[in-house]
């Protein structure tokens, strides 16, 4: 189990005894083990019961909660407080802004044991009336419903690939050919349709085995013959397998895996794309193209959009991989809010063969995530010498993840920017804003001498929260004129900046870095998911910042800092 699988039953104890007003130094015990247990790097599931006992803020008690965690997935203490919560109050514990407290008083107060009462109660204006809620915390509290509902039924990428991994495994284990089909074919952020294809002699094979498996439920309504269709278990995700006859299944792989747009693509002679797909049987999805006057177009591009444009420009052969990547910029240790330690940061990401590290921890107006005071840049700056010196020709890049402040400003004294090599300006505060606001904020902050780096510039979490508005283009034209990198931020539930804006960036000449916001070692791999992203926008590698070696980014982050 990783370590947030046995903290989530930790969080979510403390969070009901709160919700359910009991003994505040139970309430505390456990909110303590949870900050306790974050600060530890091994994994907590190879650990010894006496060694979880040992450590501070933990005990015998919930070391004991941990094993049964360890061993079933919950303990006696959580089932018996789920048991006496109603699901749907359950459910208002996610909504982001509020706390048990407040979840309490909605529950008592106004009766509501669902998040659909807890909506008709905001347009009702009754949570407005509630003593310390406000109309301000009505809005949230609705918004995030409305936003709730939007991504039911919907998984991030990673997500998607994960579950579609575990399906393809075992329809290969039995013989059967089956590839990725639709959204996750192309890779899309979001998958509101979970699509793959398989090609076996008998429609009925695949059937007997999808209905064997267990945590899928089958939809007979709408499953035929030649398609099974339904949905995973506790999952509005709807599920669908298309079979195909074997000689036509990379006719029917390329159909499934482009866009309608795509497939409307005309060549020459006047025949479309699907039109050429149907016409015969193909060894490769490349002889489709090749019959249709084109180059190979991979399945992320395949949208509709510009993917054309760059096949005739010959632009095709040179999308960035992630083999072309050769440092990992943007990242966290326990100097702020990460889970490894800076050495351990730098070890593991020269052990993945990369050149160089950049470390950027929280500023000091981050105080909620342990943001740096200048105390601890120096600190900090210091040990990046010596592991310098230990690690060579391996290089750290002092760096910092500074606060975009209300007004725009960077978090720090010019004198105390002026230490770093590099700076990722990002917002994490005051998100509320309009398009004028927040394009103005970034503005300014693109604008500062010292920023390098533009980060998750909207603030998205895919599904979980909307990013505030902003003007694209003038931001990146703010970005082209101060010569300031954006950033693909590869954490899957960021991708943000949204890959629909990178040919408008690249045709002004910004250059892009894929970082992964790593809070762990672990953190590092989400880089596949930015690249992802990146070749869906078109990006090529020679325009990836964090694609050129270290002697590069070197002379350029001393040239931009002089």
């Amino acid at each position: 189990m990783e370590n947030d699988e046995i903290l989530r039953p930790l969080r979510l104890t403390a969070q009901l005894l709160e919700l359910h007003d009991d003994n505040a130094f139970k309430i505390r015990s456990y909110q303590n083990a949870v900050i306790a247990l974050e600060r530890v790097t091994d994994n907590l599931a190879d650990l010894a019961p006496a060694q979880l006992a040992a450590i501070q803020g933990v005990g015998k008690s919930i070391a004991g909660n941990i094993g049964a965690i360890r061993e079933g997935g919950s303990f006696p203490e959580l089932e018996n407080l789920i048991a006496k919560t109603p699901e749907g109050v359950l459910d208002m514990l996610r909504i982001k802004g509020i706390g048990p407290k407040k979840v309490r008083t909605l529950w008592r107060e106004l009766a509501v044991e669902t998040t659909d009462a807890l909506l008709q109660a905001c347009e009702e204006n009754r949570v407005a009336q509630l003593k310390g809620f406000g109309e301000k915390t009505q809005d949230n509290i609705k918004q995030a419903l409305l936003f709730s509902r939007q991504a039911a039924g919907k998984l991030h990428y990673a997500e998607a690939e994960s579950v579609a991994k575990g399906l393809l495994q075992r329809l290969h284990e039995a013989g059967i050919q089956a590839g990725p089909a639709g959204q996750l074919a192309r890779k899309s952020d979001i998958v509101d349709a979970l699509q793959l294809l398989a090609a076996a002699p008998s429609p009925a094979a695949v059937h007997g085995l999808l209905d064997g498996l267990p945590g899928l439920r089958r939809n007979d309504r709408t499953s035929a013959p030649f398609s099974w269709r339904g949905a995973l278990e506790g999952s509005e995700l709807p599920l669908e397998v298309l079979i195909a006859r074997p000689e036509k299944f990379v006719n029917q792989s390329f159909i499934l895996s482009a866009a309608p747009a795509h497939l409307r693509y005309r060549d020459e002679k006047g025949q479309t794309l699907l039109q050429i797909a149907m016409s015969g049987t193909f060894e490769a999805e490349e002889a489709i193209y090749a019959q249709a006057g084109l180059p190979y177009i991979i399945p992320e591009l395949r949208e509709g959009l510009f993917e054309f444009d760059l096949a005739r420009a010959g632009k095709l052969g040179n999308l960035v991989r992630n083999e072309d990547l050769k440092g990992i910029l943007h990242n966290h240790s326990t100097y702020s809010d990460g889970r490894h330690s800076l050495a351990e940061m730098a070890a593991y990401c020269k052990e993945l063969g990369y050149q160089y590290l950049g470390i950027s921890d929280h500023s000091k107006s981050a105080y909620y995530a342990g943001g740096l005071t200048e105390e601890f840049v120096a600190k900090q700056h210091r040990e990046i010498d010596e592991l310098n010196g230990q690690l060579a020709p391996f290089r750290i890049f002092k760096g910092i993840e500074s606060d975009i402040l209300n007004d725009g400003s960077l978090d720090y004294d010019d004198d105390v920017l002026a230490r770093f090599d590099f700076i990722v300006a990002s917002v994490h505060s005051n998100l509320k804003m309009d398009e004028a606001k927040a394009t103005a904020r970034l503005i300014r902050a693109v604008e500062n001498p010292y920023t390098t780096i533009l980060g998750h510039p909207t603030g998205r979490l895919l599904l979980r929260r909307e990013g505030y508005p902003i003007d694209h283009e003038k931001v990146i034209d703010a970005c082209a004129a101060n010569e300031v990198i954006i950033e693909i931020n590869a954490n899957p539930w960021r991708l943000d900046m949204d890959w629909h804006w990178l040919p408008y960036a690249l045709n002004k000449g910004v250059l892009i870095s894929i970082n992964p916001d790593a809070h762990e070692k672990g953190g590092y791999h989400d880089m596949q998911y930015g690249v992802h992203v990146a070749r869906k926008g078109g990006l090529p590698a020679d325009m990836t910042f964090n694609a050129w070696p270290l002697e590069r980014v070197e002379a350029y982050l001393k040239a931009r800092k002089g």
